[in-house]
């Protein structure tokens, strides 16, 4: 294998070898904690932009299947890892995650020490990186610069939602889904519940989403800050009251922004399958898959009618809301369960029953 480098905006240079496209990229370096899920997590869109560190060892020893991806384009820039198989063993194996890079155009490096790494991210929160072209001579200074000077995108989810409405249809309630860069398995669960689905854009109007007669809204995950996302904290606003809506990930935390919260970057974002969630409501403690580097912050949620429903065992943050009459819900982290864990599948029965009810015991505690 080539030779290549990372190169972080501080200064700081790792060495290893290149695998998957042989050319250059910059982006924001971010650790994800995930054991498995390597696939889910390449194809998930929250990661827009980003070269994801994968703390687990040994990434592509079950290569790339036609099943498990989040959205049918990659949306990460680059990917770090330990050590990469290039021999996987799985019986639904279609390819190598090398083949699948190369095939995207997007680099990887592997042979460096990704817990030295980690713990640098962990202290100094996410930084600007570059990995140079596969064999590239490198030129120390030159590379820190480009990484400085790299501007992380503005306005992220007009870059991967969906340009044109399209429908995943069913024999049950309407269901639409404002796409901020949804995962496929969120629309699995939708139609494992026989859910008549329309996805439209991120942009979509107020009218034209309530033109198409919904029994319910969901706001969908998406990368990047909520507030770059021009005009839909306005259009859910008056969305509200017209249907039941639950939001998730990015959905959640514009959901907020209609009523008047506030968001903070956190310094270590929430990425990866293990994050330990107390659902308020009924008591109980979820692991939860997450991907996020925006909360609410706490202090504005006072000056609202939200309630707050979730709490996040590790750090105290804010992970779902809820308003009582309005009949509107939303978790910060995925439901969906794509790689998993499973603890909080449930959350789209409760969506249904949301649809279904209109008293607060029966929508919130089901």
């Amino acid at each position: 294998m080539k030779t290549r480098y990372l190169v972080l905006e501080d200064g700081t240079v790792f060495k290893g070898e290149a695998f998957g496209s042989e050319k250059a990229t910059i982006g924001e370096t971010v650790f994800t904690t995930g054991m498995t899920g390597y696939q889910e997590a390449i194809s998930n869109p929250s990661g827009y932009g980003q070269i994801v560190v994968m703390t687990y060892p040994m990434i592509g020893n079950t290569g790339i299947n036609r099943d498990d991806y989040e959205s049918i384009e990659l949306a990460i820039n680059g990917i770090v890892v330990r050590e990469y198989s290039d021999e996987p063993s799985n019986f639904r194996s279609a390819m190598t995650l090398g083949d699948l890079l190369k095939l995207k155009g997007i680099p990887g490096i592997q042979g460096i020490d990704t817990r030295k790494l980690t713990r640098l991210l962990r202290e100094k929160g996410p930084l600007k990186g570059k990995l140079t072209a596969a064999g590239e001579e490198l030129d120390a200074s030159l590379a820190i610069g480009e990484a400085k000077a790299y501007e992380i995108p503005v306005n992220q989810v007009a870059s991967i939602s969906t340009k044109k409405p399209y429908s995943s249809p069913g024999q049950g309630k309407r269901v639409v889904v404002i796409d901020f860069g949804l995962k496929h398995g969120l629309l699995r669960e939708l139609n494992k519940r026989d859910f008549d689905v329309i996805v439209v854009p991120y942009n979509t109007s107020t009218e034209a989403i309530l033109s198409l007669v919904p029994d319910g809204i969901l706001l969908s995950n998406g990368p990047g800050n909520p507030e770059d996302v021009e005009g839909a904290a306005d259009t859910i606003k008056h969305l509200i009251g017209n249907a039941p809506i639950f939001g998730i990930g990015l959905g959640h935390q514009l959901l907020a922004m209609s009523y008047g919260a506030k968001i903070q970057k956190m310094k270590n974002g929430h990425s990866g399958g293990n994050y330990p969630v107390k659902d308020l409501t009924t008591g109980r403690t979820e692991l939860t898959s997450q991907s996020h580097s925006y909360v609410l912050e706490e202090s504005s949620i006072a000056s609202t009618p939200l309630t707050v429903t979730h709490r996040a065992l590790n750090d105290g943050t804010i992970e779902g809301i809820c308003h009582e009459t309005d009949r509107v819900f939303s978790v910060q982290f995925h439901p969906e369960a794509s790689p998993g864990p499973h603890d909080a599948s449930h959350l789209f029965d409760r969506f249904d029953n949301v649809m279904n009810a209109s008293t607060r015991k029966e929508n919130f505690n089901a």
